[in-house]
């Protein structure tokens, strides 16, 4: 179905977040893999965040969300706008630190959108 990916249930592990939702995968990946997505890129108003979707060579659908230079620029502004202290981010070595055009400059963007 549609927009609906279903996540199985699984055992808390002490942790206020869970992979059950999958894994993480490179910015580096995303950026090549949403080219050819059955999606392209999608917008969720509510979570102020990109995603696409996709299936596995089984079929299998897949979603996979992520932040943008936009997500990020807004979540930053979010933070001045309310006084707070600062932003931080759960992985800066995901993004793609290769030296092609396309890699430098996405990257660039994303460290740039931090500070509004």
């Amino acid at each position: 179905q549609d927009h609906v990916c279903s996540l199985p249930k699984v055992p808390f592990r002490g942790a206020p977040c869970s992979d059950a939702a999958g894994r993480q995968v490179p910015y580096a990946t995303i950026m090549k893999q949403v080219n050819s997505s059955l999606s392209g890129v999608l917008w969720d108003e509510v979570q102020k965040a990109p995603f696409y979707e996709y299936k596995d060579s089984l079929g299998q659908f897949h979603q996979v969300w992520f932040d943008d230079p936009h997500s990020i620029s807004l979540k930053a502004a979010y933070v001045k706008s309310r006084g707070l202290r600062g932003i931080g981010m759960w992985n800066g070595n995901s993004l793609d630190y290769s030296r092609e055009a396309a890699a430098e400059q996405q990257t660039q963007a994303m460290w740039q959108a931090l500070t509004p």
